[in-house]
Parts: structure tokens; C-alpha cells; sequence
């Protein structure tokens, strides 16, 4: 809220959070980001690597408890959808992150982060809950916030780019092939487009912050365009 202290904010962002710091400073080097300070590297994307270890157990292992019987492929598929920037970055804005950060910005008239820096400070939070007070209160956090998604796990259906390939491999097409046709941004947050090419079909192409997640978009667009099913 406008005029609170930076304590005031913290502490109310903890309340969001579910998790009350014994160390204060893990949880601002979790929301310290390069892309809102300027600096070329900072503690955050240490968090985030360590964080993006720390989500994925906890998920898998809650995978794994939640359909027994499930195959190998069908727990990936589900967990990918869990653990995708673009899950994190949902789970950042419904904790309202975003009104955070805001105070991190190196210049006030920035734009709001993206949602992929939100979704960086998002696994760097799940590693710095870790740091602060172990693996179960890391999982707590994670099945508390990640619980809508593990309740529609069931429904997950598979990604767009199996999708596209099973399919032309059903038409006894080659599997589709995946070009970089540009790279934008600054290295803390770029956007990759890739074209996807089908033989005998025009390429269509897809965009995002990562290479894979490019991909999927393209499959998507691809399926999409020429009306395949997508189950």
C-alpha cells in the first residue's frame, strides 16, 4: 500500500507468502532482479537456479503421490505444465509480486517486469524459503501455491510440439523441424521466434522467452492454423 515502510511491504508480502524469514535479507535478494536493478549479475539468478531445482522435487515427488499408476511420459507432461515459466509467472501475479518489485527498478518510469522476470523471482523465492528454513517449508510453500495446478494436473493435456509430431509421423511425414528465425531483448530477457516446417505444409512460427517454450508456441500456432484436433 502507498506510504508503507519498506518493513510494512515485506511483512505484508510474507503474509501473502505463507512463509515468515528468519533471514529478511534472502527474500530481497529473491526480488532483486537484473532486469529491474541494472546490475549485470546479482544473488537472484543463483536463487533462481537453485529454485528451479527446489520446485521441481517438490512437484515431482507430489506428482508421484497424486497418480500412482501414471507412466513415465504422462507425469512429464504434467510436471513440464507445473514447473514452465509460464506457470511460475501466473503463481508470481496471483501472490502479486509485481507491485514489489516495482521498488526494485533501477528507473522509476521502467516498465512493469515481464512475465518472465516475474517468473525468475518466483522460483528465486521457492529457493530462498529453501535456504531459510529447509526442504519442507519449501514444499509447503510450493503445494500451497501451485495447488489450482495440481488439482487440473489430471486434465493436463500433452504439449503442442508431441502433438505436432505424433501427427506427422501419423501421416508418415518426417518429424517437424524447428528454426530460429530471430532473437530479441537483452540477455535477462530475451524472445526467441522460432518457424516450425512440416513437409508439404507452409511453416508457421511461434514466439516466447526461451528456445523451448518458442517451440511449443509454434506447434501450437502450427496445430491451430491447420485445424488438428488437439487432444
Amino acid at each position: 500500500m502507498p506510504g508503507q515502510s519498506p518493513a510494512a511491504k515485506l511483512a505484508a508480502l510474507e503474509a501473502r507468502l505463507g512463509h515468515t524469514f528468519s533471514d529478511k535479507s534472502l527474500l530481497e535478494r529473491a526480488l532483486r532482479h537484473a532486469a529491474l536493478t541494472g546490475e549485470p549479475q546479482t544473488d537472484n539468478e543463483r536463487l533462481e537456479f537453485l529454485g528451479d531445482r527446489v520446485l521441481g522435487l517438490a512437484i515431482a515427488e507430489e506428482l508421484l503421490r497424486r497418480f500412482p499408476d501414471d507412466p513415465e511420459g504422462q507425469l512429464a507432461r504434467r510436471y513440464n505444465a507445473l514447473v514452465s515459466k509460464t506457470a511460475c509467472a501466473a503463481i508470481a501475479e496471483a501472490m502479486g509480486l509485481e507491485s514489489q518489485v516495482r521498488d526494485k527498478r533501477k528507473h522509476p518510469s521502467d516498465s512493469i517486469a515481464t512475465p518472465r522476470v516475474m517468473a525468475d523471482i518466483c522460483e528465486a523465492l521457492v529457493a530462498a524459503i529453501y535456504l531459510d528454513a529447509g526442504l519442507g517449508a519449501a514444499g509447503d510453500f510450493v503445494l500451497r501455491h501451485w495447488q489450482q495446478g495440481l488439482e487440473t494436473a489430471e486434465d493436463t493435456r500433452r504439449d503442442p510440439k508431441s502433438q505436432l509430431q505424433e501427427w506427422a509421423l501419423s501421416k508418415a511425414l518426417p518429424v517437424p523441424d524447428y528454426t530460429v528465425i530471430a532473437r530479441e531483448g537483452p540477455d535477462h530477457a530475451p524472445v526467441f521466434t522460432i518457424e516450425v516446417t512440416v513437409q508439404g505444409h507452409a511453416p508457421i512460427s511461434g514466439a516466447g522467452p526461451s528456445k523451448r517454450e518458442s517451440e511449443q508456441a509454434a506447434a501450437a500456432s502450427f496445430l491451430d492454423h491447420y485445424r488438428i484436433e488437439r487432444t
